[in-house]
């Protein structure tokens, strides 16, 4: 049992958790009464936010899918121009907008001209309580008219020509067949219009472009020693792109030189499958590139700027559809954060020889792989290769290391020339413990050595592009061509 004492605590106890859950409840009823405006217009802002959050931190010019990112703001008499242009504001708009305006248009036709029909039967007097008992005598514009639905249902039957053969148009009312005639045109004016506005959507070369495919991201690796910017292309179809060819626009802010500020300048770049030509033979998957040289806006960009660098890379797949004739455009972009230095394309060509086909692989449409590709930019590349071009470099060193560039020696070929058509090459060199042979090309210019030998000068000719054994006891030579 318990105590007076312990059942007041517990009565005091519960009395100050009721006040203070009284005082919670007052507080957010007054915060809810007096920023309720502010709370919904935060809520609303924060919806906006998370809906539009991925436009607003890319900022990009064209989606990954092909979208551009601009509206039309400000523009005068913009519903007049657009239904000037009905048709191509309906191929452009959604279906839902077009199924409700073909709908309309029908229904709207039919109930018009039910109208015009009551009126003519009306002043016609084919309504009157006399004449609708069934006056033998009495002869209407339109039989079995009782009222406006069957006007209704007449408008229909005249319109689409379905002609039941309840209600039939007489010779008694002129203007009564005047109207029919009118219908009929009107009538198929308005089909032949939807119809046409239906087959363009449905035939739109827009909608081919969701087969076609362009790569994730782009790299930037070397090809034949010279930097490449790279991008993948491809077409899901087994119908073909006709006179397929692909375009790229860099476009980027720049200041000229009177000072004028161009936020969204748009520089050519010169792409194609071999980077020089750029309609390509679509039949599969093609790489496209574009090589960094001197004329390339990427000429002084490293890997480093490349990360602190804002611009866009808006490529365009254009081309005649094999199946309907009609021209189609492809877009996509890409950004510096989408652009991998040091990658390259992994390949998804296979040949089967089961059946005797090659097999793409779209699993692999996206793929890189890592490749050494120098971290520096092209232009400092080449200054770097005209400077040991022209200086030379050791015969056994594998790499050079200079701040950004790490250069191998299969960047530069004429560095290190494996051709049996120079002396400079160290490969045409061979030296034994007995004599020293070194292969010269047979040529017509002729080649003398001399070495000193107990302080005697002697001149061998060569024989056959060879030293005699034993000519020289030392292995140093002097060559005079």
């Amino acid at each position: 049992m318990t105590s007076p004492t312990t059942s007041t605590s517990s009565a005091m106890v519960s009395v100050a958790g009721l006040k203070r859950c009284l005082s919670q409840m007052s507080m957010l009823a007054f915060k809810a009464t007096t920023s309720g405006e502010e709370a919904w217009a935060h809520t609303w802002s924060r919806f906006r936010q998370s809906r539009f959050n991925a436009r607003r931190i890319r900022k990009r010019v064209v989606f990954k899918h092909g979208d551009c990112n601009v509206i039309q703001g400000n523009v005068a008499k913009r519903r007049r121009k657009y239904l000037q242009d009905i048709f191509t504001t309906l191929v452009d708009a959604q279906w839902r907008w077009t199924l409700l305006v073909f709908a309309m248009n029908f229904f709207l036709s039919w109930l018009l001209f039910a109208v015009v029909w009551w009126l003519i039967v009306f002043t016609h007097g084919d309504l009157s309580e006399e004449h609708l008992s069934g006056n033998e005598t009495w002869v209407p514009c339109i039989t079995n008219i009782r009222g406006f639905t069957s006007c209704f249902l007449f408008s229909i039957e005249t319109q689409h020509t379905i002609g039941y053969g309840g209600r039939v148009t007489t010779e008694e009312c002129p203007e009564a067949i005047f109207v029919m005639c009118v219908q009929s045109i009107a009538g198929v004016m308005i089909q032949a219009f939807m119809v046409g506005v239906v087959f363009a959507k449905l035939s739109r070369p827009k909608k081919r472009t969701q087969t076609l495919m362009f790569s994730r991201n782009a790299v930037i690796n070397h090809r034949d020693g010279i930097p490449c910017l790279m991008f993948r292309v491809g077409d899901m179809r087994k119908s073909h792109i006709i006179e397929a060819h692909v375009r790229a626009q860099l476009i980027k802010h720049k200041v000229t030189k009177e000072g004028e500020n161009l936020p969204f300048f748009q520089t050519e770049l010169k792409v194609g499958g071999d980077g020089e030509e750029d309609k390509i033979f679509f039949i599969w998957p093609t790489t496209i590139v574009h090589k960094i040289d001197s004329k390339s806006p990427f000429y002084n960009m490293s890997a480093n700027n490349l990360l602190r660098e804002r611009f866009e890379i808006v490529v365009i797949l254009e081309g005649v559809i094999e199946s309907t004739g009609m021209t189609t455009q492809a877009r996509s972009s890409y950004l510096p954060s989408e652009i991998l230095w040091g990658h390259r394309f992994q390949s998804l060509i296979t040949f089967k020889k089961e059946s005797g086909e090659y097999e793409v692989d779209y699993a692999l449409f996206n793929n890189t792989v890592e490749v050494d590709t120098p971290l520096c930019s092209a232009r400092e590349l080449d200054e770097r290769r005209a400077m040991f071009n022209q200086d030379g470099i050791e015969e056994n060193s594998k790499y050079l290391t200079t701040g950004n560039c790490r250069m191998g020696i299969g960047l530069f070929p004429s560095v290190r020339s494996h051709s049996s058509d120079t002396l400079s090459s160290m490969d045409s060199l061979s030296i034994d413990d007995g004599h020293i042979e070194m292969k010269l090309p047979t040529s017509p210019i002729p080649v003398t050595i001399t070495a000193p030998e107990e302080n005697v000068e002697e001149t061998t000719p060569l024989t056959n592009g060879k030293i005699p054994n034993g000519t020289f006891k030392n292995k140093s030579l002097i060559l005079h061509v």
